[in-house]
């Protein structure tokens, strides 16, 4: 593998303290019970997507019944919680439930909304503390199958559905309370390169040569020419398996993406967005007699005369199993969320993607089988973020795609165009992070507004998020300003509302002429001029979720050790294997190589 670097085991050893920082349950440990007014209570509180809305029905002494009434928290991912939390504090009365795992904001916004009913209704909340028995604790199970996975994401969850498809048994271990992982929160599209789904959609002459050649100068040629050669190869493959035989359905009436990056339209999104594409899977692995350990965490290889035999797990409750295997599969993703693992460049960003991505299988698999690493400099960072917390952002790529087809410009602070807004993410990145702040501003008029606002759903930005948002006209981040005159909304957003409105007008012409005389937006998407009425601003800022560095592997996706040799028994798939897309990935194609990877493994571990 080319680029080749050192892994630090200070790092490694601090993961442990290295995760995100999650929020606090707040009960105390005062058991003085107040009798609290009966009747039915609602309350909201912050969740990981917006606010969760509970409703409560207490007696004088007992919280009788506890219902989310509404929430925009991610589907499937935040399932669990919301089935689960309410059942526990009306059963064992208590506010220090369990916290489910992959979806810690969403259980403390519900303990906090349940807080605030019971003090409505006169009660003490602090009296609701008793601990929930733990039935696993001090348990152990051994098990075996042909082959372990490690990781429910898009990688895992292809990689079992397709070796159960070659007849092998599969336990496949995930830590989090759901499968899906981060094709939940992506913007929930891929790269389809040579599938009939692309020829379909009426592009038949492209190649695997012109999607090399593009992820190669998308990744500054820092490519591993040996992995991507094997995603081109297969990704076609992979899609229509995954159409024909698992079920995923994509989006063929909004059809094939207009995107720089690329040569030819490859990128096609799921019906349903990513979302939409992890049910789908989900539903395909619960369908196979695969051992599904979910609340289970990897937590040490076992290895054996230099061979890696099983995995040691360990359950949220305690339980500890036992697994062995002729294989493992590491699909644990990436690691984002851990700045210990993160290049120091990246520590200070915004991060869009799951709390749970800290980069455990990687450091599993260094520390028990001095697996090797590569490209663990590189991160792929987006220009479509906003601040939605601090350090925390959302992405609005899903909406953009569709508002530069019509009235929709990217400024500065001087209310200056600097960018192509069709050009590639990497080229508007670039132009962004030139830029004050490192902030440019997505100017829209009324219509492509609301319709940009529709996209956004499946990306964690509800339209009742980015209505408040508006609401708050800029007095805090995120910016989002709304103003019946461009000046207005200028200077919400702190914009130069003179120069904004000399570009818009300059823009107007363009779409007029057919012709964009600055920065040569094609003429497709010259489509629709700024209307008369409201303006509607949006910061735009640097997020990151994508890690590009993570495990060396062969050409059968099989680790490699520090010394270059094979480590027998030992896999990857997905994000946590490094180098494939160079130092930056181009759009759809995180979605495309985790499937298609699963796969590919799955298919090399059943010849």
């Amino acid at each position: 593998m080319n680029l080749k670097k050192p892994f630090s085991y200070f790092l490694i050893a601090s993961l442990l303290s290295g995760c995100a920082k999650q929020p606090v349950n707040s009960v105390s440990k005062n058991t003085t019970a107040t009798k609290m007014t009966p009747g039915t209570y609602e309350a909201s509180a912050e969740g990981h997507n917006g606010a969760v809305h509970v409703s409560v029905t207490v007696s004088e002494d007992k919280i009788e019944n506890v219902e989310v009434k509404d929430n925009s928290e991610t589907r499937g991912l935040c399932d669990p919680a919301i089935q689960l939390i309410p059942s526990q504090i009306v059963a064992y009365q208590t506010l220090s439930t369990d916290v489910v795992s992959g979806a810690t904001y969403t259980t403390v916004a519900i303990r906090e909304a349940v807080k605030d009913c019971i003090e409505q209704a006169g009660g003490n909340p602090d009296a609701y503390n008793a601990k929930i028995p733990n039935d696993e604790k001090g348990q152990e199970e051994e098990l075996s199958s042909d082959v372990i996975v490690v990781g429910g994401g898009a990688a895992g969850m292809a990689a079992t559905i397709r070796l159960e498809e070659a007849g092998k048994s599969v336990i496949l271990v995930e830590k989090t309370s759901s499968l899906g992982g981060t094709i939940r929160v992506s913007g929930g599209n891929q790269v389809v390169q040579g599938s009939k789904v692309q020829k379909e959609a009426g592009v038949t002459n492209d190649s695997v040569k012109s999607m090399e050649e593009d992820f190669l100068k998308n990744g500054d040629q820092l490519n591993d020419t040996e992995l991507l050669g094997i995603y081109a190869k297969n990704v076609g493959t992979a899609t229509d398996w995954l159409s024909d035989d698992v079920g995923v359905r994509y989006n063929m009436e909004g059809g094939l993406h207009q995107l720089a990056e690329y040569a030819m339209d490859r990128e096609l999104a799921y019906d349903g967005g990513g979302i939409g594409a992890a049910e789908t899977l989900n539903d395909k692995v619960h369908a196979t007699d695969a051992n599904v350990l979910l609340n289970t965490a990897a937590k040490h290889l076992i290895v054996e005369n230099g061979k890696v035999t099983g995995v040691e797990a360990e359950s949220q409750k305690g339980k500890k199993y036992t697994l062995k295997a002729d294989a493992v599969i590491l699909a644990t993703g990436g690691y984002g969320n851990n700045n210990d693992l993160l290049p120091a460049s990246a520590r200070n960003g915004l991060f869009y993607g799951l709390d749970s991505s800290n980069g455990e299988g990687l450091v599993m698999a260094v520390e028990d089988a001095n697996a090797g690493t590569t490209h663990m400099e590189y991160i792929k960072e987006y220009p479509n973020g906003v601040e939605t917390s601090k350090k925390h952002a959302k992405s609005t790529i899903a909406g953009n795609i569709t508002a530069f087809s019509k009235a929709a410009i990217l400024v500065n602070q001087k209310g200056e165009r600097v960018v192509n807004e069709k050009a590639s993410n990497h080229d508007i990145l670039n132009a962004l992070k030139k830029q004050s702040g490192e902030t440019l501003y997505l100017v829209m008029d009324e219509a492509t507004f609301n319709e940009w606002k529709t996209k956004l759903a499946s990306a964690g930005l509800s339209e009742d998020m980015i209505d408040a948002y508006v609401a708050n006209n800029g007095k805090s981040e995120p910016v989002f300003t709304m103003g019946s005159a461009i000046k207005e909304a200028a200077e919400a957003a702190g914009i130069d509302g003179k120069a904004l409105t000399k570009t818009i007008e300059k823009f107007n012409t363009y779409v007029e002429d057919g012709e964009d005389k600055d920065f040569h937006r094609a003429k497709e998407y010259l489509t629709s001029t700024f209307a008369e009425g409201n303006i509607y601003i949006v910061e735009q800022k640097a997020r990151y979720a994508t890690t590009m560095g993570g495990l060396d592997v062969d050409g059968n996706l099989q680790v490699v050790d520090t010394n270059g040799k094979v480590i027998e028994g030992l896999y990857a798939a997905g994000e946590i294997i490094g180098g494939v897309m160079g130092d930056d990935s181009p759009s759809g194609a995180n979605n495309g190589w985790a499937l298609t990877s699963g796969k590919y493994v799955a298919d090399c571990l059943s010849k």
